[in-house]
């Protein structure tokens, strides 16, 4: 998927002309200064494959932090939300979907459970702005990624690089007509290059036995079988191109006319429409015009792999359930959150404040006939603050219902006791 991401995306977004004009505005541009911190309460092996890095992304690979890095160790939300409605409009355009999927992943699988300290244990940090890590096999081509989202970048100097590749990778999902991924925010960036990891934790696509791969590549990370195979489901998205990854045809009936530079074959026919007509696909293996990796035939193929691979090719909210919970836990682990809880752009409103005790409100009804007096108003009400409560601060319990059945019981005996 690493290929499709990474190679489709990247080729379909600039031509030759326009990455090379790029290419030279971006490395004579000066570095925007330094900014105050505004402090504020896919991975498979495919998607991870290892491309072949051509002249091209190599001379154009840019250092994006050096000068540019934010100082603070959160996002700012307000700025985070405007950020995602820029990425909603960025995606009508360039139908950037897979490689902003890709670059999101490809930030958070290095991670490594074994490794305690952070940043030294990989995972969604930004530090795939840097070019140590952009030179990575696995992260060929993702330098156009990073070329789309700087200018959003520098417009929200509050959001920090790690959560802006999230950011743009679950909106490119959700955006393509996949499911409300449960996000979370507040990632810390990294400071410098020398705190990228080193190369080699993202996963082959087509390595001598295929489902040990992907279960030594992603147990690392903590994930499991269910969770590997819903990953790849995120191959619905993207195209395989050969002169970068090795893999796939040069053009099929279903690349030739684009959306963007036509070329690169994909996994599914609607290859910018998240469903899971990847599972789907694969099951019926009767389209040879659709990309099947060693690894992609292994979920097909591995008992363990194939019991969620045959559930998801009949079921999509299945599907889409199991895949929002898994690309969301990709997404945190490793990461350093400040607030340590992180934040959701997605919270309900505020809840409403306790309602003022009025003791006259709750005189109505059987226990007593009438309203009761401004007396017993009062006596309540000093009952009802001597357990605890206030106006503003109503209690646990139902004291004042209590009170009234006490009040009512003893009405009763004295009628009794007078009779």
């Amino acid at each position: 998927m690493a290929a499709a991401f990474g190679g489709a995306a990247a080729s379909r977004l600039l031509s030759p002309a326009a990455a090379t004009k790029s290419t030279v505005s971006l490395s004579s541009a000066s570095p925007p200064p330094s900014l105050k911190c505004l402090r504020s309460t896919p991975l498979l092996s495919h998607l991870f494959l290892r491309q072949k890095r051509s002249t091209v992304h190599a001379s154009s690979a840019r250092n994006y932090s050096t000068a540019a890095s934010p100082k603070c160790f959160a996002s700012d939300s307000d700025q985070l939300k405007s950020a995602r409605e820029d990425i909603k409009e960025l995606l009508k355009t360039t139908f950037c979907h897979p490689i902003l999927v890709r670059l999101g992943w490809h930030d958070a699988g290095t991670y490594n459970k074994n490794i305690e300290e952070w940043p030294q244990r990989g995972g969604a940090n930004g530090s795939l702005r840097f070019e140590v890590e952009q030179k990575h096999a696995a992260n060929a081509g993702l330098v156009n990624a990073l070329k789309l989202l700087q200018p959003i970048k520098e417009k929200y100097s509050g959001v920090t690089y790690a959560d802006l590749f999230q950011l743009a990778s679950a909106t490119a999902v959700e955006d393509a007509g996949g499911p409300k991924l449960p996000m979370k925010y507040g990632r810390v960036d990294v400071s410098g290059s020398e705190q990228c990891p080193e190369e080699g934790r993202l996963p082959d696509a087509g390595p001598p036995s295929p489902a040990s791969h992907l279960r030594d590549v992603f147990y690392r990370m903590g994930l499991d079988d269910k969770e590997i195979v819903a990953l790849s489901g995120a191959h619905t998205l993207g195209r395989s191109r050969p002169e970068r990854s090795g893999w796939g045809k040069p053009e099929t009936k279903y690349t030739k006319d684009g959306p963007g530079a036509p070329g690169g074959q994909s996994w599914t026919v609607q290859w910018l429409k998240f469903d899971n007509s990847y599972f789907k696909d694969i099951k019926a293996k009767r389209d040879e015009d659709l990309l099947v990796l060693p690894t992609d035939a292994a979920i097909f193929e591995d008992p363990s792999f194939k019991v969620y691979a045959e559930k998801y090719a009949e079921d999509q909210e299945a599907f889409f359930k199991d895949y929002a919970e898994a690309h969301a836990k990709l997404s945190n682990l490793g990461a350093k959150f400040d607030p340590p809880e992180g934040f959701s752009l997605d919270d309900g409103p505020a809840k409403a404040a306790p309602e003022k005790f009025v003791a006259a409100k709750y005189s109505t009804g059987k226990v007593v006939a009438r309203e009761l007096s401004d007396a017993m108003k009062q006596k309540i009400r000093a009952e009802y603050e001597g357990f605890g409560g206030s106006p503003d601060k109503p209690l646990q319990s139902n004291y004042f219902l209590n009170i009234m059945i006490v009040v009512a019981v003893l009405a009763l005996l004295t009628s009794l006791v007078m009779n």
